[in-house]
């Protein structure tokens, strides 16, 4: 098999992975239902989306307009939709860490010129503490706002930006999804897509981008100026596009008139810096919607996409009554049979707890007093214990936690141990004890009391210690 083949069966592996595991169908219903009745806070707390901002204080500082604009934004978040299209990366498809993101831009009232605007942006931790895999919500206005919040990139980044494609985040906006995303054309735009970017000289793995559309996504591009000004006169309609690593290349915009039929001139880009002063293209824009390339590829049906990416690329598809977007964690279910010296026997759940049901407990605390004595247990009590150490459902519960359903983890869990189970030493002890390490890690984060840099808490034997600094007056020596 050729290596970009092979590559690009990993890579949609991992996005069909992504799609199952990183945002459950339990967090979509709930942050749905709450973005229906207008709580907006709720709605992102249940897609796990920490709101770093006060309205109230807006109004104060930017004035009740501005306050105003934003609440109406906020209503319709739909914070479930933000996370499903929020970039990640490889192998594990986790958020990409340490970005800031900006989902929209409010312009000074009046043209303004002397004010900056005020951003709307979503951040994503830095890697220590992305266990969880939560996100914030935040307004950026300026570098002022950089200050205290331990971020690593507090700027609002130019390659990864939703402020063009707010379809992808915001829920009145979203049938614009399938014209952006090019999903209105003939059945084969995949191959045609492949040929336009082969005669473009790019390399096999890059043929995944969306070449048809770049020309259009420029133009809104260069349209979007933070002023509201006109390109200055004689500036050439270029824009430069990455396509990974340190791969550019130049999108030269033929023909001023955004309304004639798009047409583009791709060459290297520059490399003698002035690329940096270039716009770039989002990286929204410049690759295909991974959905796509998952549905024309037949890997995963319209009904196990998040609704209202379902209804725009896909609106001819009417899902079934009480179709879910993924089957539900297991539940405890009836009594599992075992073979246990030559006989068939039970083993289910006793008062919340996996219990052998054909041996009396006599013969148990014998059998249990032989294993501590370094005996052989029986079988019903090695299936148990494995159960508890290193159980089927392991590789499930780790992909949930890596994503952070850390509730549809637990719920695995209780499935199959009972909600009454204490965990025996084992790797699925340690994968759930790493989730609450990362968790604390995440709060220490939020608490911008530990991290990368000279001031950063380490945890003594009494307690947590900050480096880098002088000791308090009223520290004793050892």
């Amino acid at each position: 098999m050729p290596t970009h083949i092979a590559n690009e069966d990993s890579r949609l592996s991992l996005w069909l992975r992504v799609r199952e595991f990183a945002v459950p169908a339990s967090m979509i219903e709930t942050a749905t239902a709450r973005r229906l009745t207008g709580d907006w806070a709720g709605a992102c707390a249940a897609a796990s989306v920490d709101v770093d901002l006060q309205l109230r204080s807006v109004a104060r500082r930017h004035g009740r307009e501005l306050a105003d604009r934003i609440r109406s934004d906020l209503r319709h978040l739909a914070p479930d939709l933000l996370r499903w299209h929020l970039p990640r990366i490889a192998p594990d498809g986790r958020l990409r860490p340490g970005l800031t993101i900006p989902l929209t831009r409010y312009d000074p009232a009046g043209g303004d010129g002397g004010r900056r605007p005020v951003q709307l942006v979503v951040r994503t931790p830095p890697a220590w503490a992305d266990t969880g895999q939560r996100v914030s919500l935040a307004l950026w206005d300026g570098p002022r706002s950089d200050n205290g919040t331990g971020h690593p990139h507090p700027r609002p980044s130019r390659r990864f930006r939703l402020d063009l494609h707010r379809h992808l985040w915001d829920a009145r906006r979203t049938g614009e999804l399938r014209v952006r995303a090019g999903a209105g054309g003939p059945a084969d735009d995949g191959p045609a897509r492949a040929a336009d970017a082969e005669a473009l000289g790019l390399p096999a793995g890059e043929r995944r981008c969306a070449v048809d559309r770049w020309a259009a996504e420029a133009r809104l591009l260069l349209a979007d100026r933070p002023d509201g000004t006109a390109a200055p006169p004689g500036s050439p309609p270029r824009v430069v596009v990455r396509l990974g690593g340190r791969r550019r290349v130049a999108l030269d915009l033929d023909g001023p008139d955004p309304g004639a039929d798009p047409r583009a001139v791709i060459g290297p880009a520059p490399t003698d810096g002035a690329a940096t002063g270039l716009p770039m293209l989002p990286d929204a824009a410049t690759w295909v919607l991974p959905d796509l390339e998952l549905l024309r590829a037949g890997l995963i049906g319209a009904d196990r996409l998040h609704p209202l990416v379902a209804a725009a690329l896909a609106p001819d598809h009417a899902p079934p009554p009480g179709a879910g977007l993924a089957p539900p964690p297991d539940r405890p279910g009836g009594p599992r049979v075992v073979e246990c010296r030559g006989a068939r026997h039970r083993i289910g759940l006793v008062d919340g707890v996996l219990a052998p049901l054909d041996h009396d407990p006599a013969e148990i605390r014998r059998e249990e007093l032989l294993v501590a004595l370094t005996g052989t247990p029986l079988p019903c009590l090695r299936i148990i214990d494995e159960a508890h150490r290193r159980p089927d459902c392991l590789p499930d519960v780790r992909e949930r936690l890596n994503h952070g359903d850390i509730a549809g983890a637990l719920a695995v869990v209780e499935g199959l141990l009972g909600p009454g189970a204490v965990l025996r030493g084992g790797a699925l002890r340690d994968a759930l004890e790493r989730a609450a390490r990362g968790r604390i890690a995440y709060g220490l984060y939020r608490a911008g009391l530990t991290g990368p840099g000279p001031s950063h808490v380490r945890f003594g034997d009494r307690g947590p210690v900050r480096t880098g600094q002088a000791p308090p007056r009223h520290a004793t020596k050892p």
